[in-house]
């Protein structure tokens, strides 16, 4: 399964993030392309431990879990419109190439780091997670917010 562990599905994304303009035009939901960019590296910063996942409410933690052997059977990309912690919403205005400077930083530093550089903290609705599956799940959403906005 593709995973940001995989220096070639890095460069894969850090060239997708290249093709991003600020007009791009979004296919679902109510971000721009710099609000994204900047959603994707506070996930990015969960998966390096820069910064610790709230715990999600209790009925949102239990639906993780049954969803959590799902998202990690197959290659399936993620489901348009799905739920977002309150914590990775970015609402006020981004410039998105300082966004997508950070990000591709972020991506760099979750690359080279490899498992020993991934965080131990629980995901805040998937719970505990190992390595290889925050290396899977910030491909697959990465994967998901690009092909929202078509690169």
């Amino acid at each position: 399964m593709k995973n940001l562990f995989d220096a070639t599905v890095a460069n894969q994304i850090k060239v997708r993030l290249g093709k991003l303009e600020p007009q791009s035009e979004r296919r679902w939901g109510k971000m721009t392309a710099a609000q994204m960019v900047a959603h994707c590296s506070v996930s990015m910063q969960w998966a390096v431990g820069e910064v610790v996942p709230e715990k999600g409410a209790l009925p949102a933690r239990l639906m993780g879990r049954l969803v959590k052997p799902m998202v990690f059977r197959n290659e399936d990309p993620l489901r348009k419109n799905s739920p977002t912690a309150k914590s990775l919403i970015v609402a006020d205005e981004r410039d998105l190439d300082k966004e997508r400077e950070r990000l591709s930083g972020l991506i760099d530093k979750f690359a080279a780091g490899g498992a020993a550089g991934c965080t131990n903290n629980p995901h805040s609705f998937f719970g505990n997670m190992t390595p290889e599956q925050w290396a899977i799940l910030m491909y697959k959403h990465l994967d998901h917010h690009f092909r929202q906005f078509g690169v």
